[in-house]
Formats: C-alpha cells, sequence, structure tokens
C-alpha cells in the first residue's frame, strides 16, 4: 500500500483518535449504568480533599498565583488524592492491513482507520471495566489493583476512618432482617447528618444476596417481587426490601470479585458529590493543563516502519468523599 501515509494524515492524528475511542459503543458494569459517580475532567494530576472531622468536601481549583483556600481551625486539613495513570498500548503491523481493500469498495484510509478503530474499541472496553472496579472499590472503601491485590488507594486510612459494618445474621431463622435493615438506615443517616439524599441501594455478593431473598421473613417479599417482575420496564432496578434496594452484583477481576461472596455494601443514592470521578490529563504535550477526558488515544510509527503502535490511556480517581456513610454488611 504505498500510497498510504497515515502518519501524516490528520485521520489517524492524536485529536481523531481520541474522538475515535471516545466514540466507541460504551459497555457498562453496573455502576456506571447506574450514574452514581459525577465525572468531570481536572486541569492537574491531583484532587484535594478538605476533611472537616468527619465531613470531606471537594476543594475548588484556582489559577496558579491566585488566593488559595481559606482553611480554619485546628480540625481541618487538606489530604491529596493523585489520579491513577492506566495506559495500554497495540500494536498493528502492516500485513494486518496488507490488502485490505479486497474486503469492499473502501479507500485504503477508511478501510485502515476501520482495523484501527476496532482495536481502539477493545481498549475502550478494557478501561471501562477497570474504571468500573474503581469505582467499586471507591464504594468499599479500597481501590486495588488489576491483580485483585495490591493496593491503590485506602480511603479508610487516608481520611483516618475506621469502616462501619453491620452483621445481618442471616444464618439465623429468627433474625428481624427489617429491623437490622433499619438500624442500617440508621447509621447511613446519623453519618449524612443534614444532607440530601434519595435512598439507599445495596450491592450483593452471591451467597449474601442468595441467603437474603431466602430468609424465611423475605422470602414472600421477594416471590411478590418475582411475580411482578414481567411487568416492570426495567428489571434491573432492584428487589426493595425495607426502604432499601437489593440486586446482587456480578463482575470479577481474575479469581478475585468485585464484591465477595458473603459481603454487602449499603450505600445512600442522590447526595451531591458523595461519589466522584475526575480525569486528568494525559501525559502528552498536546494535552499538557487541558481538561481531562475520560479516554485518550494515540500513535506512532514502529520501527523500519513495520506497522504503528497504539495507545490508550485513561487517567482517573474515583473516590467517596463520605465513606462511613458507605456500610459494610456481612452474612454472619
Amino acid at each position: 500500500m504505498p500510497s498510504l501515509d497515515i502518519f501524516n494524515n490528520d485521520a489517524f492524528g492524536v485529536s481523531t483518535l481520541t474522538a475515535a475511542i471516545q466514540e466507541s459503543p460504551y459497555v457498562p458494569g453496573r455502576v456506571g449504568a447506574l450514574g452514581l459517580f459525577e465525572a468531570e475532567g481536572i486541569t492537574t494530576t491531583t484532587v484535594q480533599i478538605e476533611k472537616n472531622g468527619n465531613t470531606l468536601s471537594l476543594v475548588e481549583s484556582k489559577e496558579r498565583g491566585a488566593p488559595a483556600v481559606v482553611v480554619d481551625g485546628d480540625k481541618r486539613k487538606m489530604i491529596p488524592f493523585n489520579t491513577i495513570h492506566l495506559p495500554q498500548t497495540a500494536t498493528i503491523g502492516a500485513d494486518a492491513i496488507q490488502n485490505v481493500r479486497a474486503f469492499g469498495s473502501e479507500s485504503e484510509t477508511e478501510a485502515v482507520q476501520t482495523v484501527v478503530n476496532t482495536r481502539l474499541g477493545k481498549m475502550r472496553r478494557n478501561l471501562d471495566a477497570t474504571i468500573e472496579h474503581h469505582k467499586i472499590g471507591a464504594i468499599k472503601g479500597q481501590i486495588v489493583d488489576a491483580d485483585g491485590s495490591t493496593v491503590l488507594l485506602d480511603l479508610f486510612a487516608a481520611f483516618g476512618l475506621t469502616q462501619q459494618t453491620k452483621a445481618m445474621a442471616l444464618g439465623t431463622a429468627t433474625t428481624k432482617v427489617r429491623t437490622k435493615v433499619l438500624e442500617v438506615l440508621d447509621m447511613i443517616e446519623d453519618e449524612l447528618g443534614a444532607a440530601m439524599w434519595t435512598g439507599v441501594r445495596v450491592l450483593c455478593g452471591r451467597t449474601f444476596f442468595k441467603d437474603f431473598v431466602e430468609h424465611d421473613l423475605v422470602k414472600d417479599a421477594y416471590a411478590r417481587y418475582q411475580d411482578g417482575a414481567a411487568l416492570r420496564d426495567d428489571p434491573r432496578g432492584g428487589f426493595e426490601f425495607a426502604g432499601c434496594i437489593w440486586e446482587q452484583y456480578r463482575g470479577a477481576v481474575g479469581a478475585t470479585k468485585f464484591v465477595a461472596d458473603t459481603e454487602a455494601y449499603a450505600f445512600p443514592e442522590g447526595v451531591p458529590e458523595m461519589f466522584i470521578t475526575r480525569y486528568a490529563p494525559a501525559d502528552y504535550m498536546e494535552a499538557v493543563n487541558t481538561n481531562g477526558l475520560p479516554y485518550y488515544a494515540k500513535q506512532e510509527p514502529m520501527p523500519f516502519n513495520k506497522g504503528i503502535a497504539l495507545e490508550a490511556q485513561s487517567n482517573p480517581i474515583c473516590l467517596c468523599t463520605r465513606p462511613k456513610a458507605v456500610i459494610k454488611l456481612t452474612r454472619t
């Protein structure tokens, strides 16, 4: 394909490739689908959180040299969080695009763009799964790396807080499950104080959810929910019991599940800026000091011009600014 030089073609520049990965079909996880996290781009690689006792708030960014935010009182302190760099690379060799016009009447540029976009779509899905994993980690209070064990961020350690837990005693037939749930709601309400919230959702591990819906004092309510499932427009909304929405969460990194089988996490919905995602700029010269985007992509020639090397990246930080308002539930 001697007539094609993609390295001097605007169709393969950083802006166009970034737009292509942004526009690739989005395959969200459950937390992403809920729209729980408020997402914005930032011009720096660090997010500052202000801690005042047990209350946390975002700090407004300012231009360099501008007056800083005044923090009064001995109990307040600033806690910085670095965004997490998530790069991926891929290569497309010359043989991968040899004779591509044989598949249709596309031009050489259009055909190669199809090959590139297919690879970008796969990289996008990998990033989506990783960001979903980070969001679950923020809900749980601890973000771990792709190996399922390396801790990238421990929110409770960073904020100097202790996680609240509630044993649900689901293995005991006489347990007053509704009372237990109301106690969880009280714990959340106490932590939120005057903050507004719209409801509580519980993401459950497989065993926890099964034992919950099979408990004698929950079974009838769940059976009625199942009977009416066909009448609901969106059955993914979850099962409502005692003022909470309960649903089984599915997701894993290798053998490590996002939510352990015997655990669940109850959290309030509708609290402004309780769950946030911030995206930093890519480490490209073109992106320096610009507002961060969720995804970036760029390409460069391989040695001896035998193909192209692609990179896709995201630079997010997912945080829960009120971690004590998320209650960890255990089966026993």
